[in-house]
This record gives C-alpha cells, structure tokens and sequence, in this order.
C-alpha cells in the first residue's frame, strides 16, 4: 500500500507482505520467553494479536507520559524533518542549512550529526520535571527517519555511542526512569528512512549549484579517513540510492513535483530492492527491545512496517514481555490508522488529532508543546500550546478511553528552554490538585457536554490556545464515582452540569455527596431540572479548570465496558 502521509489519511494501513522479512517462528519465540499456562504464545499473525492481546492496566491507568523526541535534527533548531528537508532547494531547512553549515553538495546531514554533542543534557533533571507535571510513563526517541539509532545498537554502525554524543541515550533514559518509578517506551521511526532520505541523492535544480549532486551520491568510507567519521560508510546512514531526483530537472517547482509523487510518499512496505534494509530494520528493533526490555514502542507506521515483517517483532514483542514480566502482558504497541477489525491487537495512536467518541478499545493521542524538532522560531514567537491547552486535550482524551502522550521538544545540547519548563510547572499544578481525578479512570456512560466540539482525525488538534470554557465538561468513572472535569472556572463560580438534571436519562442515579478531587470537603450543590449546579470554593479558583467527584447509588450502572474479554 502506498498513502502520503497528510493528504490520504482516509487510507487504512494493510498487513501487506514485504520483502526481505525475518523468520516468522525464530523471531516469535524469543530467546527469553517464559511459557505461560493461561495463554498460548502469539504468532506472526493479526488473529493471534486481536485475539490474545489486552491493553495491560499500568497503561490504562497511567493515562499521561512525556517524550523525548530527540535527535541531531534538534542541532539546527529549524523544526520538524531537517534532515530530508535541508536537501529540498527553496526549502526553510534548505535555507538554513546553507547559511549555516553551507550548501549540502559541500556539507550534508552527516556533518549535522557530528554537530549533536548533547553538552548540556541533565536526564535526572528533565525527568524529575516530568514525575513532577504528573506523567506516569516516559518515551524516547530510540531513531528516526534520519536512520541514527540512539542506542548502543549491535547492526547499525551509525548509532550515538560512535557519533554525535558518544552516549548510549536510550540506556541512559531508561535507567533514569525506572529510578524514578516511571513505565518506560522507546518510539522507533526509522522503518522510513529508506525512501524518506532520498533527497540526500538530489540536487539543485535552479541557482549556480544547478545539477552539482548532494553529499549522499558522492560520499564512501573512504572519504572519512581523517575525520571524526573514519571507518563508517556514509551510504549506510544514507540508505543507497532508491529514487534519487532524475538528471535534466531544471526547476524547483519540477523537483517538489517528484519528490510528492516518490519519496515523500508515506508507505508500510518496501520495494524487493530493499530487501536487506528490510532485515536491518528488523535486526536493530529486536535489537532495541531485547537489550532495554521496554513496556512501550512506538511506532510512527501506518499499521505496522513492513507488514509481516512487523507483525513478527509484534509478537515477539508480545512473548517476551511475558518472559520478562512473569507471565503477564505488559508490553504497548502503538502504532497509527489502525482499521476496527485490528484495533484490539495494539493500542491505536492519533497523531495530534484525537476522536469524536469513546473508543472501545484503549488508544492514544500524540502531541507536542510546538513542533517535533526543536524549533527556534516558534519559541520566538511564543508558539508553544498553553498548559490550558495541554490539560484539556488530556481530559478530552481520558473521556474517550485514550491516553495523552506529550513531546517537550529538546535542543541538541539536552536542554530544553524556559518557557516549556514554564508550562511544565503550571501543567504540575493544575495535576497535583486534579490528577487523582484522571488516573485510573475508565469512560463513563457519555464523554462530555458543553458547547465546543474538538475536531476528531490525524492532525485535527486545537491550536496552541485552548477553546474550552467552564460549560464544557468530561466525564470519567472510578468504581461507583463520577468524576465531572470542568474544563475552565465559570463567571459565577457555579459549576453546572446539564446531563444531572433531575430527570435526566443520562445522569440518573442518586447523587449523595460532591467533593473536589483529592479533598474530602464536601461541597454545597442543587439539582434542578436544567443542571446539578454546584457551588466551587473560591480558594481553589483555577483558570484551567476543577475536577468534581460525584458520589452517590446509581450513578455509574450501565457505563462502557471497555476492552470486552
């Protein structure tokens, strides 16, 4: 199947067979696999996933993690896909890099890599900050489509303990986190790199440059004799030339027009040429997950790559968290446009979108404070979603059995800046008095009223200030508790809830008692026949908003039950 990527987000991503996979059976059984009395191991195969497969309650009560979207992409601090856009003549990247660094025929990404030093990276303080605005779990960038493996990796020479910081990232991280109690996920984007890196073999179709080929058509090992990259073959970071711009295009607009219908196209397989990229991908990902034993991967895949290739590492994945874990299933898959028929064989991932309704299975959305790669100009302009914005998206989602799954975007020294830790602070507050209303909820019997409709899909979010009032609110459940998530402070300091008028179909049951989460005052409330109407204590005024708890009889009887056994 071939989609790209933001304009055929209708498209469901297949379980198409690609070239070049692993041994289906060796792969699946796993070095360290325990066997299991209660379930039978999983195979390559979607109906062994769909059908052995539940969401394990660590992840569905953590509801909120924090990534680390890190890579020498951060180095220039120009934003999302710097190393596939800095070879796109016209491009921001392109403009950029050649002002910077100087024009890719001469100075290519693999010099970029060479810049990342990580100088100023403090781990234990970033991840303190993140127990500290409330995450439960934490991801890293374990590759990109940038084709850098940021660990100690065993079948890709161009990974982070060689080049760039000379550190193992992911193995730093992950002892890190555990410290400090938290679920530990590595996110893996490079079953792309093959095609996404092509523009490395282009060049310039317009200027004084025009037709003088990029780094990548040039570069072997050889050419590193000397230099800080001695003994690593270029073309392995590079991938080989696939798709490279055909000679005689003259201009920009021709270029883009290639690229569009080539290697900008987002797909799950791979061409029979690709047939050892394919194996690997796959050696490395096992890899991946044999050395740091994650509970999550992340997968930025329509479905899973390469098709059955994928769904070996799945289910070895699947059968050695068993191993690993005492015969439980403790293992996260995401992964992206997953049809209904597959959905409860991982858990599905909304890139900054989110849905319109509570979601049978769990799920999650993926967001970041700005863009994915750090970005300058957008910490100039004050571009960064509020903590308003953050807290309601993460509410919303949690209303619809989703989890939130946050980037703060990294600079290449480690570092992030002080308006994200500004925001992380106010995000802390706003948890420490309203969390207990968030963590380890289940959806409720409707997810929300009020007037603002979020907009659901692949890149559907809100933009970086939060529409929601006090007249939006979202519901949870926790045992015979509702928990009411009023999404902002009403003019009055009256709470109302419309779907607990007396009467009311949706709100029935009896309520008894309303407390504020994490307080057992209880608070002063009505029913009416147009709304519960409850009066909030002006002490705990907050601009983002309140989470009531409503207890009672009655009140939960016919909620979701969600992830059917």
């Amino acid at each position: 199947m071939t989609v790209n990527r933001r304009d055929a987000l209708g498209m469901m991503a297949g379980g198409m067979m690609a070239g070049g996979g692993i041994a289906g059976p060796a792969l699946a059984a796993g070095s360290r696999v325990a066997s299991s009395a209660a379930a039978a191991p999983f195979t390559a195969d979607w109906n062994s996933l769909t059908q052995g497969y539940h969401a394990p309650d660590w992840y569905r009560d953590a509801k909120f993690g924090i990534w680390a979207h890190w890579s020498a992409q951060c180095v220039p601090e120009e934003g999302d896909w710097y190393a596939r856009n800095m070879y796109l003549q016209g491009s921001r990247a392109n403009k950029a890099h050649v002002a910077k660094y100087g024009h890719p025929s001469d100075v290519g990404y693999l010099e970029v890599v060479g810049k990342w030093h990580a100088e100023k990276w403090q781990p234990e303080r970033l991840l303190d900050l993140y127990v500290a605005a409330g995450a439960k779990y934490f991801v890293a960038l374990a590759g990109h489509h940038d084709n850098v493996d940021t660990f100690a990796s065993a079948h890709h020479d161009w990974n982070t303990l060689r080049v760039g910081p000379k550190r193992d990232i992911i193995g730093t991280w992950e002892r890190a986190a555990r410290a400090r109690g938290l679920r530990f996920g590595v996110s893996n984007h490079g079953a792309h790199a093959w095609h996404w890196l092509q523009t490395a073999y282009g060049y310039d179709p317009e200027g004084p440059r025009a037709g003088q080929r990029y780094d990548a058509s040039r570069l072997t090992t050889a050419d590193g004799r000397g230099t800080w990259w001695q003994g690593l073959d270029p073309q392995a970071l590079y991938t080989g030339r696939t798709m490279p711009l055909p000679d005689g295009v003259r201009t920009i607009a021709e270029a883009e027009a290639i690229h569009a219908r080539t290697d900008e196209l987002w797909v799950e397989d791979a061409p029979a040429a690709q047939a050892a990229f394919v194996r690997n991908w796959a050696l490395r990902c096992r890899d991946l997950l044999d050395r740091y034993r994650p509970d999550l991967i992340y997968f930025d895949d329509y479905g899973l790559p390469f098709g059955q290739t994928g769904l070996e590492i799945a289910a070895h994945f699947y059968n050695a968290s068993r191993g690993w874990s005492d015969g439980r299933l403790e293992a996260v898959i995401n992964a992206k446009m997953m049809p209904a028929e597959r959905r409860m064989g991982l858990v599905e991932d909304v890139e900054r979108g989110g849905k319109d309704h509570i979601e049978t299975y769990p799920w999650q959305t993926d967001t970041c404070l700005g863009n994915w790669h750090y970005d300058r100009a957008l910490y100039e302009r004050d571009g960064y979603k509020s903590a308003a914005t953050i807290i309601h998206t993460l509410c919303d989602v949690v209303s619809k059995n989703g989890n939130l799954l946050l980037s703060v975007p990294m600079r290449g020294d480690g570092t992030i800046d002080e308006k994200e830790e500004a925001i992380l602070t106010e995000i802390a507050g706003w948890m420490h008095l309203n969390g207990a209303a968030i963590y380890g909820t289940r959806p409720w019997r409707i997810h929300a009223e009020g007037p603002t409709k979020p907009a659901s899909g692949m890149f559907a979010e809100n933009g970086p200030k939060s529409p929601y009032t006090g007249r939006d609110v979202r519901y949870v459940r926790s045992g015979d508790d509702v928990h009411a998530l009023v999404m902002g402070w009403p003019a009055d300091g009256i709470a109302r809830l419309t779907l607990f008028a007396t009467g009311s179909i949706i709100g029935r049951g009896s309520v008894a008692r309303i407390t504020l989460a994490g307080d057992t005052t209880p608070l002063a409330f009505r029913r009416t026949g147009q709304a519960l109407e409850v009066t909030l204590p002006p002490a705990r005024r907050h601009a983002i908003g309140v989470a009531l708890v409503l207890s009672g009889t009655g009140l939960t009887e016919g909620s979701l039950v969600s992830q059917p056994t």
